[in-house]
């Protein structure tokens, strides 16, 4: 894996630098992206055949599946959001920014999830990293977002670029992670009226040799498609 050191000074801090618990102790029973684009991710998950054991980082009241997995854990900041999500088996609450780890077992997910969200990562690298060791060979960490955000608690990078620039952003953090392949990057139904979504995936490793290509540049980018 990388240093925090590829990207430059100040990439990773904040307007807001308060205790996330306290932004998100607030109950936001909202869509962050309009409705098109939660279909959009819905139809990629969809695509992608998402199912089996899924870990959903950073997570709400709906995670946006298609339909029912074996398993989903949904791992996020509110209590009461978590608690309402209908398709959740188990419940976590976790401050990923205060301590980039997840409770799960090594190999013990097919798929993880990360909507809307990863712009407000302060330590991506490393959850990245907890994401590959938790994903069992063959399995996908897929993330999508779109240009909304919460501007004051997403990280300074995300906002001092265009979403050309987001796109490379997440792949360059798949490339900086050790045990993933090459990253897709997808700008979801291009011209379309309404929020613009983007997808960034990428798949585990079979190769347990595979380092990772470590050191890539915050420009990398991976496979681009319409």
């Amino acid at each position: 894996m990388s240093s925090p050191g590829t990207f430059p000074p100040g990439f990773f801090e904040r307007a807001d630098e308060r205790d996330d618990a306290e932004f998100y102790s607030v109950d936001r029973f909202v869509a962050h992206v309009d409705d098109r684009a939660l279909r959009g991710i819905s139809a990629l998950y969809d695509e992608l055949d998402v199912s089996g054991d899924v870990v959903d980082i950073c997570s709400s009241w709906i995670s946006h599946l298609p339909r029912r997995p074996r398993h989903l854990t949904v791992i996020g900041m509110n209590s009461a959001e978590l608690a309402s999500n209908p398709m959740a088996d188990e419940r976590i609450v976790a401050d990923l920014n205060a301590s980039p780890t997840l409770p799960s077992a090594d190999a013990s997910a097919d798929f993880v999830t990360c909507a809307v969200s990863v712009d407000y990562l302060t330590k991506p690298l490393e959850v990245f990293a907890e994401v590959a060791r938790t994903l069992r060979p063959g399995g996908l960490f897929v993330c999508t977002f779109s240009n909304r955000c919460f501007p004051t608690k997403a990280i300074r990078g995300w906002l001092g670029t265009d979403d050309r620039g987001r796109c490379a952003i997440v792949a360059a953090y798949f490339d900086a992670t050790a045990g993933f392949d090459e990253p897709v990057v997808q700008i979801r139904e291009p011209g379309a009226v309404g929020d613009p979504l983007y997808a960034v995936w990428a798949t585990r490793s079979t190769d347990p040799t595979d380092p990772g290509d470590e050191g890539s540049p915050p420009g990398a980018t991976g496979t681009v498609g319409p």
